[in-house]
């Protein structure tokens, strides 16, 4: 049969969004070295030199961890729910760091009615009239709840310096505030845990060409993204300045380094289960973290 005249060809390539801009940066203004090891890796390959290992960790063995590691998490969240405690998990990183595949894997199996998303828009012309941390507040877990911020407050620190977003004295006016604020969160009993993950640039790009090719992954990508490839190197001197200045003792900084993404999730949620003393816990099947992944700022790698 015929296929209607304004029907896609199945073999017609994808539409591209933002004209082809990331295939174009792929292309022409890419470092060289960053096209010569996308060009010359396998699909397993990790592309980042400095990463402890070569090659992604095996799906055999991600899925049994992950397995494990997502039964001590329900365990964990009916202890929550029990007990009152409250939880944020706030994930920051570069564009296509893997947050959003991280905290997916955190919630697979919990009950969403007490484990929320919270990933804002653009502040509205009411927002940015606001203290800068009100809106964030409001989303705070009440008892007996998870909360997992898809992008935070740190939002200041990074993206809006590196685009302009904000003056300098917001800036300054938000890294003196920011301690504070987080100390009164865990004052107040709330268990914070402030993820970076940390992605090589080459990785960054190869994520970046196949949300572009891939029709149910497009949606991802935004206008920021595309110019943010222009920007690394001021990328990581607002990264490094944020991480140095708000990793306090009350409220450190976990840095996930998750050039691949399935050691980045099982690290993240052992890190997060092993800093919690919920009910029935298993140590065997919790796991010690790895510390050439999940670290300190230390292991952060621009």
């Amino acid at each position: 049969m015929d296929l209607p005249s304004d029907h896609p060809h199945p073999e017609e390539p994808p539409e591209l969004p933002f004209d082809g801009a990331i295939s174009i940066f792929h292309q022409s203004e890419a470092p060289k070295e960053v096209r010569e090891a996308i060009a010359r890796a396998d699909k397993d390959d990790i592309l980042n030199p400095s990463y402890p290992y070569s090659e992604e960790l095996k799906k055999k063995p991600y899925e049994k961890d992950l397995k494990a590691l997502q039964i001590e998490l329900v365990k964990m969240q009916a202890w929550a729910r029990e007990t009152g405690a409250r939880v944020v998990c706030g994930f920051e990183g570069r564009d296509a760091a893997g947050k959003g595949g991280t905290i997916k894997r955190f919630r697979e199996n919990l009950n969403p009615r007490a484990a929320r998303v919270v990933a804002l828009p653009k502040p509205t012309e009411t927002e940015a009239g606001q203290w800068y941390f009100q809106r964030y507040v409001q989303h705070m877990p009440t008892a007996g709840e998870i909360v997992f911020f898809d992008r935070s407050w740190y939002n200041r620190g990074v993206v809006e310096k590196v685009f302009g977003f904000c003056t300098e004295a917001q800036r300054a006016h938000f890294f003196d505030q920011v301690p504070v604020f987080e100390k009164l969160m865990v004052e107040d009993g709330i268990h914070l845990f402030k993820f970076w993950l940390n992605v090589g640039r080459a990785e960054q790009l190869r994520r970046f060409i196949a949300r572009e090719t891939d029709p149910l992954k497009q949606w991802k990508l935004s206008r920021i993204d595309v110019e943010g490839l222009k920007k690394w190197d001021e990328y990581s001197a607002a990264i490094r300045e944020t991480l140095d200045r708000t990793h306090t003792d009350i409220a450190p900084w976990t840095v996930v380094r998750s050039d691949d993404k399935r050691r980045a999730r099982v690290e993240a949620i052992r890190h997060v289960l092993s800093a919690l003393d919920y009910d029935r816990k298993c140590e065997k099947a919790v796991g010690k973290c790895d510390p050439t992944i999940c670290g300190g700022p230390d292991i952060w790698d621009a």
